[in-house]
């Protein structure tokens, strides 16, 4: 599996080119990028201090200003609690000609077998760290549903995203090992995702604001 930075520089245009980063978490990709001699800044609630960072939501971040190049979202676009605002507020923050680049998580997709393997492997890493296994199957369906209760699935995201951009890349990946131990178990995973056993619950998308949508 491409790591998403090496997916989202082989679509950015060359530095110095102006980005924004929303949902930058703790700053790892921001200040990557900022090394790299992007002109960018990341928003987050949660943000770091320093010149890069803002700790605003993109609801409240404001629109004057010289447009970006692109916007890059890990993980955040679910999390927007008007998605149509949401996006609308992105097609006016970048260029014309501007990129959004997403990494995000597609829950809804979430099947029986793929639970079956995410219980699995709870257990797995449970007993390996001495802890309490998790619940039974049918407690796991159930804390699953209550944890992404009111987040966005990927059918309304896709929608959302068709009606104002024109898509230049796709791709599912896997997603649960970021909570299940890391780069091991991302092995494991896309191999099983290879064979059709497990359901992806990531998608990485790349795409241009469609001229009607500015």
């Amino acid at each position: 599996m491409i790591p998403f930075e090496q997916f989202l520089l082989a679509h950015l245009p060359e530095p110095p080119a102006r980005l924004l980063e929303v949902g930058c978490g703790q700053g790892e990709l921001t200040t990557s990028l900022a090394v790299a001699r992007y002109d960018i800044v990341g928003i987050d609630p949660v943000a770091p201090t320093g010149e890069f960072f803002r700790r605003l939501r993109l609801e409240d971040l404001e629109e004057s200003g010289e447009p970006y190049d692109a916007i890059v979202a890990g993980s955040a676009l679910h999390h927007v609690r008007d998605l149509e605002a949401g996006l609308d507020k992105i097609v006016r923050l970048l260029r014309p000609d501007g990129l959004l680049v997403l990494d995000e998580f597609a829950w809804d997709r979430m099947d029986e077998p793929t639970l079956a393997w995410l219980a699995e492997q709870s257990r797995a890493l449970a007993a390996a760290e001495g802890r309490e296994p998790a619940g039974s199957l049918e407690q796991l369906r159930a804390d699953w549903k209550a944890e992404h209760l009111g987040l966005h699935g990927y059918e309304a995201m896709r929608a959302a995203l068709d009606e104002r951009f024109a898509e230049l890349a796709f791709e599912w990946v896997p997603y649960l090992h970021r909570s299940l131990g890391g780069a091991p178990t991302a092995v494991l995973e896309q191999a099983l995702v290879d064979g059709g056993s497990i359901q992806p619950l990531g998608f990485r998308y790349a795409g241009r604001p469609l001229p009607t949508a500015s």
